[in-house]
């Protein structure tokens, strides 16, 4: 979180000849921002971060979406950053990577966000699919043979498939990235270890230094995003 942190809102240096990218999101921003980090990518980037808080969501339209956040949170989403507020900044960005704990309404009108943003051709947009690895019982596992933590799988939460598969239907494929398919397999549980037998993830949605390390090592060999790397 402190690393992200760092790089909140940093203005971009028009003196660095380097390309420029923004990361905007919520704590899955974050932790995707320790995956870039821990896996060695983005090394050739100025990368500047804005964070949307999960309760708020990222939108970018006309409609008042105050109904569709939870009202105790509405001090919260008054004061966070916005797309709104972060569009001056996404307009100075070679690549735009949103990803977020997307919400099925904010993940039903992310295409027209993204319309809103007014991106240029010559911009990259990457979206970060979802993720969920189920909840961890870390004692359990501490009394397990090796030969069965390694094939160990989680059942995801309620959500993550629902809302994963309609960004994968409304995100176009050269854009989306669906690290759910990537890591999961696309079924409806998840490995808890890596192949090298560190957890994943400390609390089923965040990752470890060792997770964020092993994910950004596949999601980082995309497509989408190989050639940021």
């Amino acid at each position: 979180r402190a690393r992200f942190l760092k790089q909140m809102k940093k203005p971009f240096n028009a003196s660095d000849n380097r390309p420029k990218a923004i990361l905007v999101g919520d704590s899955h921003a974050q932790d995707f921002y320790n995956a870039i980090l821990e896996s060695g990518s983005m090394s050739g980037y100025q990368i500047s971060t804005r964070y949307i808080p999960t309760v708020c969501q990222m939108y970018l339209g006309a409609e008042n979406i105050t109904g569709l956040r939870d009202s105790r949170h509405a001090s919260i989403c008054a004061k966070s950053d916005t797309l709104e507020q972060a569009k001056a900044q996404i307009s100075e960005a070679d690549v735009v990577i949103l990803t977020s704990n997307w919400k099925e309404w904010s993940a039903k009108r992310l295409p027209e966000s993204i319309k809103n943003l007014a991106l240029r051709p010559d911009q990259k947009l990457v979206v970060i699919g979802r993720k969920s690895y189920g909840k961890l019982n870390i004692r359990k596992y501490a009394r397990m043979p090796e030969a069965q933590l390694r094939t160990l799988r989680n059942e995801v939460d309620g959500p993550q498939l629902k809302v994963n598969n309609m960004l994968k239907a409304s995100i176009p494929a050269n854009v989306f990235v669906d690290q759910h398919q990537l890591v999961c397999g696309g079924a409806n549980d998840c490995p808890v270890f890596t192949k090298n037998m560190g957890l994943i993830t400390f609390d089923g949605g965040h990752f470890t230094p060792q997770g964020a390390k092993y994910v950004g090592g596949i999601l980082f060999n995309t497509p989408q995003l190989k050639p940021l790397k």
